[in-house]
């Protein structure tokens, strides 16, 4: 959704909600709000209620919809594995089992790889970046088109910002150390740990913990400080490296099915834009608030290691992302429309904010 789109429509919702519930700050009923259509969906969402960060941006969602519309447009939200897995979200939502879903859309790219765009691709675009491709810069609505086959319409719903490279149970030193490495990691991540000697595997938050405790998996990525020690992932792995070059602004997105996006009022449709904007913005203000907090605590720890990914690992990393990218290109023309968009949008931001914004971090972080 453009920005001006998004002004008008929080104005079509201001105005909903005065009509609902009369002028000025009075919360007085009026006869609107008995004659209004009640509207109850299901949200699945992807992710644990223990994760309250990530999760709590399908509850926003739900709360500001319920008050923006008078409490006649009601989102009951399941975490993950109450209606169905994590991973089988998408499909949930597509074949109308829930009206809407939370979720990153990389954990469905072997359905189509197009949608790693929706989330975040390895060495890719920062939060703000990918913020802004998708909401003012014609990236939302390429990604549409995609999710049109899915019969969804999808929303930002949430950014993580870069992430942490993720908890080994061994040190890396070089390169050569990732030979054969069993690595929890999702998307395209993941392709390029398969390249450059590891094994990746695609495993659902919940069982991380357990499969890292019984050694089934050697090392395994997730969010940031916050998370991470939520998930207790430094109680059995005590190297925590970064960055998370795979997941350097990762969008989460609300799924909604056309066909009850369709049955639903215009107005409770401007409210439902409304709060997953406020939802999408929040997140990443949450996790700028804890993370800080969370690593410093983690670095207190003794036997906590906090280390940079080794040089020519980073180097081959960079390599056989790109030769991937350009392997999708050639092998897939919606693959190429997007990619070509995406990156000309990412070489113009980048030359920018390395002028400014990188010059400036560079030197003020330090301090």
């Amino acid at each position: 959704m453009k920005r001006r789109e998004f002004v008008t429509k929080a104005g079509i919702t201001t105005a909903a909600v005065a009509a609902v519930n009369g002028c000025g700050s009075k919360s007085v009923e009026g006869p609107n709000v008995q004659t209004r259509k009640t509207v109850r969906w299901d949200l699945a969402s992807s992710f644990p209620k223990s994760l309250d960060t990530i999760f709590a941006a399908a509850e926003v969602l739900s709360r500001r919809v319920e008050q923006l519309s008078g409490g006649k447009f009601q989102i009951r939200v399941y975490q993950s594995g109450e209606k169905v897995p994590g991973n089988q979200v998408l499909d949930e939502v597509r074949n109308g089992g829930s009206e809407c879903g939370h979720s990153a859309s990389y954990y469905f790219i072997g359905k189509n790889p197009t949608l790693a765009f929706d989330t975040a691709v390895p060495f890719g675009l920062n939060a703000r970046q990918q913020n802004a491709w998708l909401g003012s810069a014609g990236g939302l609505e390429l990604m549409r088109e995609v999710f049109s086959d899915f019969n969804i319409i999808n929303f930002p719903g949430g950014n993580t910002g870069v992430q942490m490279g993720g908890w080994f149970r061994r040190e890396i030193a070089s390169l050569q150390d990732m030979k054969g490495l069993v690595m929890r990691i999702p998307g395209q991540g993941g392709e390029i740990i398969n390249r450059i000697g590891g094994q990746a595997t695609a495993i659902p938050g919940g069982d991380i913990f357990p499969a890292l405790e019984k050694g089934t998996i050697d090392a395994t990525e997730w969010v940031g400080p916050y998370d991470d020690m939520k998930l207790g992932f430094h109680k059995i792995a005590k190297n925590y490296y970064y960055p998370g070059w795979w997941e350097p602004g990762p969008t989460l997105s609300f799924y909604v099915n056309k066909d009850a996006w369709g049955r639903l009022p215009a107005d409770y449709q401007a409210a439902f834009e409304v709060a997953t904007a406020e939802a999408n913005l929040g997140m990443m203000m949450d996790y700028d608030a804890k993370n800080p907090g969370a690593f410093k605590e983690l670095r207190a720890m003794p036997d906590v290691k906090v280390l940079p990914f080794p040089e020519d690992m980073m180097v081959a990393a960079n390599k056989e992302a790109k030769d991937l990218m350009q392997e999708k290109v050639a092998a897939d023309a919606g693959f190429k429309k997007v990619y070509d968009h995406w990156n000309a949008y990412r070489v113009e931001s980048s030359a920018w904010l390395s002028t400014a914004e990188m010059t400036y971090a560079n030197f003020a972080y330090r301090s």
